[in-house]
């Protein structure tokens, strides 16, 4: 049975550690800058920095740096599933959240307005009293 030979897969951990706190003051020292670069250009060089410290986590503490091509199959459905599964659902999540679709709520709008219409007309306040503000009962309420 033949035993790997792990000489060649010796890595210096404390030069690592190093090169990481340099990326973190690096970081820093780039969110400092925030007041003389414009904001966008702070924020890509803040994440290219933490792209750099995530990878060499990767390559180094997590020994993927000395695996074989396999890593890449493992990879690829989980970057597809990262980046297919928002797509998907943005149509239902992130569009119709933010846009008002159910009808009650222009309704409702239409309601409140007439409301206010009404009481104008008579000179009162047209604020709706307590309670009035939220939507109304489906089912008429029991008398």
């Amino acid at each position: 049975m033949a035993h790997d030979d792990h000489s060649a897969h010796h890595v210096n951990y404390l030069y690592v550690f190093f090169a990481l706190c340099g990326f973190t003051l690096l970081s820093v020292a780039f969110d400092m800058l925030g007041g003389t670069v414009p904001h966008a250009v702070v924020i890509v060089l803040v994440l290219a920095v933490a792209v750099a410290k995530a990878l060499s986590v990767m390559m180094f503490f997590m020994h993927l740096k000395f695996e074989g091509n396999w890593k890449y199959v493992l990879l690829a459905p989980t970057t597809i599933l990262a980046i297919g599964l928002p797509l998907a659902l943005y149509p239902d999540v992130g569009i119709a959240y933010y846009t008002p679709t159910a009808p009650q709520i222009h309704q409702w709008g239409d309601e409140f307005s007439a409301y206010k219409a009404e009481h104008a007309q008579h000179g009162e306040h047209a604020e709706p009293p307590a309670g009035e503000e939220t939507a109304p009962e489906t089912t008429p309420a029991p008398k």
